[in-house]
Formats: structure tokens, C-alpha cells, sequence
């Protein structure tokens, strides 16, 4: 592990298709209670120790456990902090032609990461079971205040934005430190809503709520760089950004000119991941506001919504394209999302995820001419 310093020029978002015996499994734990909870541990191993040996025969350096213990890619994080508490109601989150679960995260109390967060243990269950670099994915700070409705946001104090906001850099911070001590070198946080608040209804529904998109995009940028600005500095930070991901939809579209220069020059992050399977997300043109230095973008050109495979030499070509406004030696290649943001899945098969994870590591090589150069 030692030679296997991120970022590298092939990685994945995180999350991976859930096989059926876990699906099935999680429905008799959780809906129907007809099995045990260490039953369900038992095939969520399995399942995780399969995703493992599919991205090491891949050929990728950074390994996650797809994501297989949650629901969703942002809920289970955020309702396992201090204070923060995850409400059903009837309706939905809207994404483009359905509704998300109706799961609502509520602010109930002063925010903390406790000690005992269970996705400590999530992580460390694959830095045990893999010989290649381990990673976790977790929500970005801004998840707990974009997702969460201002009427369900009750402490009194967290009227106040600013120590709302410094308040979850706390947070956070303290998440960094507790997976730093757990081990973990490689850790991933997505922070799609930088990318939501660069479409125009996302905007006005903001501005329509009283505040400033721009404001946001602005603090959004400070949280993150203050929860992960005193990181040890053998520790890589990652950035996930994208339109919304359910069951191979989406919730918004819209260029990353608005927030290109504060998710690069703002937020210390040293990987981003971006969205760039579809027109929804604009030209490359933003990407030359990355800095010269050690940073690295892995534009999204392999999309996770379906299983048509992408032809290797248009790749190529989007490279070439890409290196127009950025240099290729701060390039890598990345699907555009994960393949399963929820435990519905998107809509491919598991053999159509392999292939894409193939052709991830196989576009790497080919232009750069490995994983870890």
C-alpha cells in the first residue's frame, strides 16, 4: 500500500450495484424483520468482499465497498451524527420523472460526529479485506444544510447561518480526524449541490427561500475547506460532483461556470470528480480555472445511467479536447457518478458495471499509460 499514493489516473465515485441476495436480505431485515441483524451482516460482507475482488480485477487502485450497508448515498452518513435525525414523511425529493424515498434529514440538535459513527467500521472492514488502497465515500458538509428544509432546522441557534455553517465544518472536521486515527488515507466527499446551484431553478428556489446562491456556493466552499484544512498531509481529500443520481435520473443541469472557481481555488481539495457524460453539464471550459499544481480533475465521460459502453477513441478525443483548458498531467478518468446512489441501483446490469470499470482502467493506460503514474 505504501507505493499506492492517490490521486490516481483511473478511480470510481464509490457506490456499486447491490446483487439480489442483498436487496432481498435488507427487505426481510428492515421491512419485513424476519432475519437477524448479524444475518444481514453476513451477506453484506459477502457482497462487499465480491465488490472488492470486481475493482482489484479491474485493475483500480482505490477500493470501496460500493456502498452496500446504505440506502442512500448521503441519509446514512448524515443520520448518524450528533443532533441530526432522519424523518419519513409522504412526498419525495423530485428528480426528473420520479420521486426520491420521502426521507427527510431534520436538524434536532447541537451537530457532532460521534465516536462511534458506524461507517468507521465500514471502512475499516475493507481496508482489511483489500491489498490496493481503501477509500470512503461520505456526503460533503454542504448535504446537511442543502438538504435540509429551513422548517426542519429547530435548534434556535441555527437561525444564526454562520454558526450553523461553522457548526458543520466542526463537524466534519472532527469526521476527517476520526477516519484519519481509523486508518483511512483516501477519503471521498460528495458535494454534488455545488453543482445544483449552478441550475437557474435550483438557483431560484434558493433565492426564493432568502438566500444568495452565489452566498452559498460561497459558504459551501468555506466549510469544506475549514473542515479539511488541518488534514495530516499524507491524507487525500476527494470531491464528487454531479446533477442528482436515482435510479439513472437526475434533478438538475447546468455548467459549472457559477461554482467552477470556488470548488477549485476555495475549498483545499486535492481530487475532483465531475459529472460530464451529457449536456447537462456544459462545456470543459471551467476547467481552466483549476490551478496549475498537484490538483487533479477526472471528468466524467463514462456515464453510470446506462450500459451502452463508450467507445474508447471518443474518450480519447474528449481528452484531447479537455487538455485545451487544462494540462493532461492534472487529468484522469472517473465514471460520471456512482452506479447506485440509492439501493435501487441505476439501470444496468452488473456485467455492464464491469465492463465500465474496465474501460475506466483501460482508458487510463491507454492515455497515460497506467493507474498510478
Amino acid at each position: 500500500m505504501s507505493k499506492l499514493k492517490p490521486p490516481f489516473r483511473a478511480d470510481h465515485v464509490g457506490s456499486l450495484l447491490r446483487v439480489d441476495q442483498l436487496k432481498i436480505a435488507r427487505k426481510k431485515f428492515f421491512d419485513e424483520e424476519s432475519i437477524s441483524r448479524e444475518e444481514l451482516t453476513i451477506i453484506e460482507n459477502e457482497a462487499i468482499i465480491d465488490n472488492i475482488k470486481m475493482q482489484e480485477n479491474a485493475g483500480l487502485a482505490a477500493i470501496t465497498d460500493g456502498e452496500a450497508r446504505r440506502s442512500f448515498w448521503h441519509y446514512d452518513f448524515m443520520g448518524g451524527l450528533t443532533g441530526l435525525d432522519l424523518v419519513e414523511r409522504k412526498e419525495g425529493v423530485q428528480f426528473s420523472g420520479m420521486k426520491l424515498r420521502p426521507i427527510f434529514p431534520t436538524i434536532t440538535g447541537s451537530l457532532d460526529f460521534p465516536d462511534n459513527h458506524p461507517m468507521l467500521d465500514h471502512y475499516k472492514f475493507v481496508a482489511e479485506n483489500t491489498n490496493m488502497l481503501p477509500k470512503i465515500s461520505i456526503p460533503g458538509p454542504s448535504s446537511c444544510h442543502f438538504r435540509t428544509a429551513l422548517s426542519d432546522i429547530h435548534p434556535e441557534k441555527y437561525k444564526d447561518l454562520d454558526l450553523l455553517c461553522s457548526d458543520i465544518s466542526k463537524t466534519y472536521k472532527k469526521a476527517v480526524s476520526a477516519f484519519y486515527n481509523a486508518g483511512c488515507r483516501y477519503l471521498q466527499m460528495d458535494d454534488i449541490f455545488f453543482a445544483y446551484l449552478c441550475d437557474p431553478n435550483h438557483r431560484e428556489a434558493k433565492r426564493a427561500e432568502g438566500m444568495d446562491p452565489d452566498d452559498l456556493i460561497n459558504r459551501y466552499a468555506k466549510m469544506m475547506h475549514d473542515a479539511i484544512v488541518d488534514r495530516p498531509q499524507d491524507m487525500t481529500i476527494g470531491m464528487h460532483l454531479c446533477r442528482g443520481n436515482f435510479r439513472s435520473t437526475y434533478a438538475a443541469e447546468g455548467a459549472y461556470d457559477p461554482a467552477a472557481d470556488a470548488v477549485f481555488n476555495m475549498t483545499g481539495v486535492d481530487v475532483f470528480f465531475m459529472e460530464y457524460d451529457t449536456e447537462r453539464a456544459g462545456g470543459l471550459e471551467p476547467l481552466r480555472l483549476l490551478p496549475k499544481g498537484n490538483q487533479r480533475v477526472l471528468p466524467g465521460f463514462i456515464t453510470t445511467k446506462s450500459g451502452s459502453l463508450e467507445d474508447l477513441d471518443d474518450l480519447k478525443r474528449k481528452f484531447e479536447e479537455a487538455s485545451n483548458f487544462i494540462e493532461m498531467e492534472q487529468l484522469g478518468i472517473a465514471p460520471q457518478c456512482g452506479f447506485s446512489s440509492t439501493e435501487e441501483g441505476n439501470d444496468l446490469s452488473i456485467d455492464d458495471q464491469k465492463r465500465k470499470l474496465d474501460l475506466v482502467v483501460e482508458t487510463a493506460e491507454s492515455i497515460w499509460g497506467g493507474v498510478n503514474t
